[in-house]
């Protein structure tokens, strides 16, 4: 096989790169792959694919890299996609991703995943993002988590959540913040909480409202209060609502304090 020229490799079909021994597709030079076009690459069965070595799958150009199946992707080892350039990386499909398993994906390199695009990023399943260490999340650009939908958001874990840097939950729009569990949004940090935007504030359901732990109501700044509706007022708990900072209810317009049941204001402390 060693003598066969890449010109006659490029001129297999599919079903006989197919019945290539998984001894001979490892024992294919750098080059002799070089030659494979797409009619040949689609032929690799998972098992052919799984036993190129790691210098071969450096070795294949974006464009074969493209045309892997999303079974061959699979089909992948977790030291294969180790292998892969950013500039390969960067070709796969949003299908391609999508088709990781989360063993793959928790092997993901973080300079790969800082080069996918936004569409790309967003071919993650929420169980694939839910297996990325918190190093890999680190990794991820504002832009990229800013093009995640809500389910995919409601997908990550709490610990996952809790390392978020406040320049990445920044980057979270309304349709993410949306996104968040309440069990999430218990989740974060008193300095997390103290940097989201009003707006961001703003767009915090009743429910998300509810599950904020008092330590993490206190962290509120008073534009922060101030941008709160008095709906989402409204929602606070007994408990919640007797945490809240004097200087924050100082902020309160009258719409907004009238927000406040009864329960609530009940459980105000003389201070």
């Amino acid at each position: 096989l060693g003598a066969v020229t890449t010109t006659q490799l490029a001129g297999l079909t599919s079903t006989q790169v197919s019945g290539l021994t998984t001894t001979q597709v490892a024992a294919l030079t750098t080059t002799q792959l070089g030659g494979l076009g797409s009619t040949q690459i689609a032929g690799l069965t998972s098992g052919q694919v799984a036993s190129l070595t790691t210098t071969q799958i450096g070795a294949l150009t974006t464009t074969q890299v493209g045309a892997l199946s999303t079974a061959q992707i699979r089909g992948m080892e977790t030291t294969d996609l180790a292998a892969l350039t950013t500039t390969q990386f960067s070709g796969l499909t949003s299908a391609q991703l999508g088709a990781l398993t989360s063993t793959q994906a928790a092997a993901l390199e973080t300079t790969d995943l800082g080069v996918l695009t936004t569409t790309q990023f967003r071919g993650l399943g929420s169980t694939q993002l839910a297996a990325l260490t918190t190093t890999q999340l680190g990794a991820v650009t504002t832009t990229q988590l800013s093009g995640l939908t809500s389910t995919q958001v409601a997908g990550l874990t709490t610990t996952q959540v809790a390392a978020l840097t406040t320049t990445q939950l920044g980057g979270f729009g309304t349709t993410q913040v949306a996104g968040l569990t309440s069990g999430q949004v218990a989740s974060l940090t008193t300095t997390q909480i103290g940097a989201l935007t009003t707006t961001q504030i703003g767009a915090l359901s009743t429910a998300q409202i509810r599950g904020m732990e008092t330590t993490d109501l206190a962290a509120l700044t008073t534009t922060q209060v101030a941008g709160l509706t008095s709906t989402q007022l409204g929602a606070l708990s007994s408990g919640q609502a007797a945490a809240l900072e004097t200087t924050d209810l100082g902020v309160l317009t009258t719409t907004q304090f009238a927000g406040l049941r009864s329960t609530q204001l009940g459980a105000l402390t003389t201070t």
